[in-house]
């Protein structure tokens, strides 16, 4: 098949956020084109963004069920081929859904869906249709944190004890939402976010980190989650302790008041043998721990690292890369799936040169959110995982 993958968005206009930088990871490697969308819930506004694009006004839609309608009529070729969901999560679910239900891959951004229910009602979907559905838990896109998840499974760590993952942040320190700034206003809206605010927003992403990194599944947590910020509805900094499947034990803490903070996502991982530590702030630096050995520093792009992170890496030692980067690889291997299902071939399986998160992830999200609410709810009692 000679052509680009196509996609349309829901979501992503004028005023957003996310959506520019899914576009920009779309775009990156040339695999993948902008064909249509539904950016806004106001079919005004929507046609307007799309217009700034450069869409043809005929594949500028007012909704998204308007769009699905409409592209499910087209051939395939000129058709889209997935949707892109970048929406509050509110609005994950109903666009994912009738995107199955219409012959049409989905990949959405994080959390999978609203509630917990809907998560596991889209896996049924998912398995019914036999299409593929992806979730930009972008952080599993750098290549030192496949080459991270690589040396766990390898064994070269030992087995795994201890896992620390934080992801603090500030931006909500004060009431923001109060100024009606977009972000903060959906994100502490218990109608649009969901159950949980911090938690849900990057809370989740800790989780998922850990558990891509060790392979291992979080079996039961405690958890005590705070609204610092006087008026608001949602917790915007949450403390959780973890039981994972095995006997390792962690700890996570996410956090949107701590101040001077931006997007500190940090881990480090501690087995028999060794351990090791990444930062988002500095994700082309992996540093490996060994009880008889001196420290090593592990670089991007250099020849020394596994296949799945020199497959991840776009540009030579030293020359900097992290968040477009990272996105773009769910971006290219999900299209890379779609194209070698068009193409009548199969991917080898486990290849994390190839790997995106998938619905599985999705689940274990919303039940990692579930679970921290109900501890939270009950004085951090210990809660198990719903999945």
């Amino acid at each position: 098949m000679s052509r680009k993958i196509r996609y349309g968005m829901v979501g992503g206009g004028r005023g957003a956020f996310i959506g520019a930088v899914h576009r920009i990871a779309a775009a990156m490697d040339q695999q993948v084109e902008l064909v249509c969308g539904t950016f806004s819930s106001d079919p005004a506004r929507s046609k307007a963004s799309g217009a700034d694009f450069f869409l043809p006004a005929n594949r500028c839609y007012g909704t998204f069920e308007e769009m699905i309608k409409a592209e499910a009529k087209l051939p395939l070729g000129e058709r889209m081929d997935f949707v892109s969901i970048v929406t509050p999560n509110h609005m994950h679910f109903p666009p994912a859904k009738m995107a199955l239900e219409h012959g049409f891959h989905v990949l959405s951004d994080k959390p999978a869906t609203f509630s917990l229910a809907q998560a596991k009602k889209l896996a049924e979907i998912v398995i019914k249709t036999g299409l593929l559905y992806g979730l930009t838990h972008n952080y599993t896109g750098y290549p030192l944190v496949k080459q991270a998840r690589e040396m766990v499974a390898s064994g070269a760590l030992g087995k795994i004890r201890k896992v620390v993952v934080e992801y603090p942040q500030g931006w909500l320190a004060t009431r923001l939402e109060a100024s009606d700034q977009k972000q903060a206003a959906w994100r502490t809206d218990p109608k649009r976010s969901g159950a949980a605010g911090c938690i849900g927003d990057i809370g989740t992403h800790a989780e998922n980190l850990a558990e891509y990194i060790t392979g291992l599944q979080i079996s039961e947590l405690a958890a005590d989650l705070t609204a610092f910020v006087k008026g608001r509805k949602l917790d915007d900094d949450g403390n959780v302790l973890l039981r994972f499947k095995g006997g390792a034990k962690g700890v996570l803490h996410a956090s949107q008041i701590s101040v001077g903070e931006e997007n500190n996502l940090n881990i480090r991982v501690y087995g028999e043998k060794g351990g090791l530590e990444w930062h988002q702030n500095e994700p082309n630096t992996l540093l490996v721990k060994w009880l008889d050995q001196p420290m090593q520093v592990y670089r991007t792009a250099n020849g020394y690292l596994g296949k799945a992170a020199l497959a991840a890496g776009r540009t030579p030692p030293s020359h900097p890369e992290g968040y477009l980067e990272a996105f773009a690889n769910i971006y290219r291997n999900f299209a890379t799936t779609i194209r070698a299902r068009l193409d009548g071939k199969k991917l080898p399986k486990g290849d994390l040169a190839l790997d995106y998160p998938k619905i599985e992830d999705g689940i274990r999200g919303m039940a990692f959110i579930e679970a921290v609410v109900a501890s939270s709810k009950r004085n951090a009692a210990w809660t198990k995982l719903d999945v």
